[in-house]
This record gives structure tokens, sequence and C-alpha cells, in this order.
């Protein structure tokens, strides 16, 4: 409404002003919680790769286990080791949500997954070298062959992982979105560290066993 002199009351003014403000402020707001989300489902994504492809590696170790079984001699000892790690990893788990936000969980489960990494490794090595004629059988040259590309996958989705909760833990904690993210529930993601010796891929070759 103009006043007699043609100009607008200057309470319009306000009023449109806050509605303005409001109306950026409100957009902002949504866009920061969108940016969350999208974020947080890529998290859950990459989350849910690590957890497969650990129980895929997990799943291997029956395989061997009746593998080796079938080997002359066989002595339960061998398989000790990397039985004790499978159970010990499948007993380790973080609280089941989506997405993890237990550090010390995650923690835990990452050392458990470590541990059984390299239980593996060591008693292939050690099963090659006590029955050097199963390095020929068609059963254990699958495992090989399967073991290699769950470790590969296992480790392309655990960088995939770290990169998406550091992005995602950066952008809920920053300025002004950390004020959104706290609003609506938004919660750091845990991160996945391990070893430097656990992320890197293991080469299996049977071809020469270590010594003694």
């Amino acid at each position: 409404m103009r006043s007699q002199t043609g100009a607008i009351p200057k309470g319009v003014l306000i009023l449109v002003g806050l509605v303005l403000v409001l109306v950026i402020l409100g957009g902002s707001c949504i866009s920061i919680n969108n940016g969350a989300v999208a974020r947080q489902q890529t998290v859950e994504a990459k989350w849910s790769q690590i957890q497969s492809q650990y129980k895929r590696r997990a799943d291997l170790i029956p395989q061997l286990i009746e593998t080796v079984k079938g080997a002359a001699g066989y002595e339960e000892s061998v398989l000790k080791e990397v039985t004790e790690a499978r159970t010990g990893a499948m007993k380790a788990t973080v609280p089941a949500e989506a997405m993890p936000t237990d550090q010390a969980a995650m923690q835990r489960y990452a050392e458990a997954q470590a541990k059984l990494g390299a239980a593996i490794r060591t008693t292939l090595f050690a099963v090659a070298e006590a029955y050097p004629q199963l390095k020929a059988t068609q059963n254990y040259l699958d495992f090989q062959s399967q073991l290699e590309g769950t470790e590969n996958r296992i480790a392309v989705a655990r960088t995939d992982y770290i990169d998406a909760v550091r992005d995602f833990n950066t952008y809920v904690r920053k300025f002004p979105n950390s004020i959104v993210a706290s609003m609506r529930g938004f919660q750091p993601a845990a991160q996945i560290t391990v070893e430097e010796s656990a992320t890197q891929v293991p080469k299996i070759d049977f071809s020469r066993p270590p010594s003694k």
C-alpha cells in the first residue's frame, strides 16, 4: 500500500525484507539438508559394499578348510589360526544401522577383519609348505583366484568408504552446515582405520613357499 505521496510505507518494506530473508534462509537450509542426505546415502552405499566383500571373504574359509582336509597327512592345527580369526571377525559387528557412527565399534570391527586377512595369508603359506601337492589342485587354484579377487574388491570398497566418510563428515561439520546438520540429527560417520599392512592387497604365490 502506498501513502498519499506515492511512497511505500516503511513497515511494508521491512516486512518484505524479512520475507525475502526467510525465503533465502529456508532455501539455504533445504539445500544444505539435501546435500547432507545425498552424502549420507553415498556413505551408506559404500559401507554396504565393505560388509558385502568382508562377508564374501569369510564365506571362502569353509572352501579352504574342505580343500586342506582332503590332503594326505592333514592336521587340524594348520587351520586353527584362520578358523579362530574367522570366528572373531564374525563376532566383531558394528551397530545395525545403515551408516555406522560408533567409532569404537568400527575400530574393533576393522581390527578383527584385518586379523582375519592376515590369518588367511599366513595359513595359505603354511598350507603350501606343509602340503605342496595341494598347489596344483583345481580346488586350491580356484580358491587362490577367488581370494585375490575378493582382496582387491575389499581394498577398493574400503578406499571408497574412507573417501565418502571424509566428504560427509567435512560437509556436516563446517559452518553453517553444522547448524542445519545438528537440527536435522545428522551425526558424523565412523571412519575406518587399519594398519598400512592390512590395506595392501596380498600377492599369493604358491610357486615358492617361504623357507623355514
